[in-house]
């Protein structure tokens, strides 16, 4: 059998196959249908300061090869994750991350001081796609600037494993990883969901309540897995490739752009179970190949 066990930064995972912030939930819900513990992880719904409601509904629509949602980081906050989440899922045998977000500076490094207190939360990933309110609303992770300022803000009150997981609405995204890498961060996860829109032409209008909305699916992989090659050559701290992953194929190619570890999101909704299915489909393709730890892909097409 293949090695299959990766680090990123300080953060060992015993197979390089992690779950996508927003697309399953606090982990429990997906127990049914994957043993937890067979993955390398598992990232929880955003996490904020505050509660939040989330945007007016249809907040999700159908495209072709994937879908638009503009659910709008709805969850209960983060005094209720360390409450009533938490002591349900601190003692699964895999690694339990919790994804932060924030719409201004000191919201985040609240959120993240507070999740740091969790004794068996070993790492965050940083949502910096989030809109700044005291900018016009323009998202952190837009600018080199505003990216490495939120970062530098939550390294000064977290001190585990930093995952930064970056914006593709950018024009160079190596840019801006560069910037959280110098600000602090571990790692970067990307990508994050692309803008589009989607009409109702009976109705003459968006489907999503709020116009526009984030792009999931194998219609954004490429795009996907052109950014992940970019920063990999770009930075020296662990990438970690997201988008449109859905097959073993899918996480292998991202492997070999220069991942050091994946997330599956859109898949979920597919199959509930494809996680785990990946975990043991990486495993197969590697010894079918003769290859006896998967470092020896990674980063194999840069």
């Amino acid at each position: 059998m293949a090695r299959l066990n990766v680090n990123i930064g300080a953060l060992a995972l015993k197979n390089p196959v992690l779950t996508a912030s927003g697309t399953f939930g606090y982990g429990l819900e997906f127990a049914d249908f994957v043993n937890l513990e067979d993955l390398g992880g598992f990232i929880v719904k955003g996490t904020t300061l505050d509660p939040r409601e989330g945007n007016d509904y249809p907040r999700m629509v159908e495209t072709a090869g994937g879908m638009l949602n503009c659910v709008g980081l709805q969850n209960k906050g983060v005094d209720y994750f360390c409450r009533h989440i938490y002591p349900r899922i601190k003692d699964l045998g895999t690694n339990v991350l919790v994804n932060v977000s924030g719409s201004d500076i000191p919201s985040y490094a609240a959120c993240a001081e507070r999740i740091a207190a969790l004794e068996a939360i070993p790492a965050i990933e940083l949502n910096i796609s989030c809109p700044n309110v005291k900018n016009g609303g323009m998202a952190f992770g837009t600018t080199c600037e505003g990216a490495a300022t939120v970062v530098e803000a939550v390294r000064k009150v977290y001190h585990k494993t930093l995952i930064v997981k970056l914006s593709p609405n950018v024009t160079d995204i190596a840019s801006i990883a560069m910037a959280v890498e110098a600000a602090g961060a571990d790692a970067v996860s990307l990508i994050n969901t692309l803008m589009g829109a989607s009409i109702d032409i009976e109705r003459r209008r968006p489907h999503l309540s709020i116009g526009t909305g984030g792009l999931s699916g194998p219609a954004m992989k490429p795009v996907a897995v052109r950014m992940v090659m970019q920063t990999a050559r770009a930075v020296k701290i662990p990438v970690i490739g997201i988008g449109g992953i859905c097959t073993t194929e899918d996480a292998i190619e991202f492997l070999m752009a220069g991942a050091s570890a994946i997330e599956i999101g859109y898949a979920n909704f597919i199959d509930p179970a494809v996680s785990g299915k990946i975990v043991r489909g990486i495993g197969q393709w590697l010894d079918s190949h003769h290859v006896s730890d998967v470092h020896a892909i990674i980063g194999a097409a840069l």
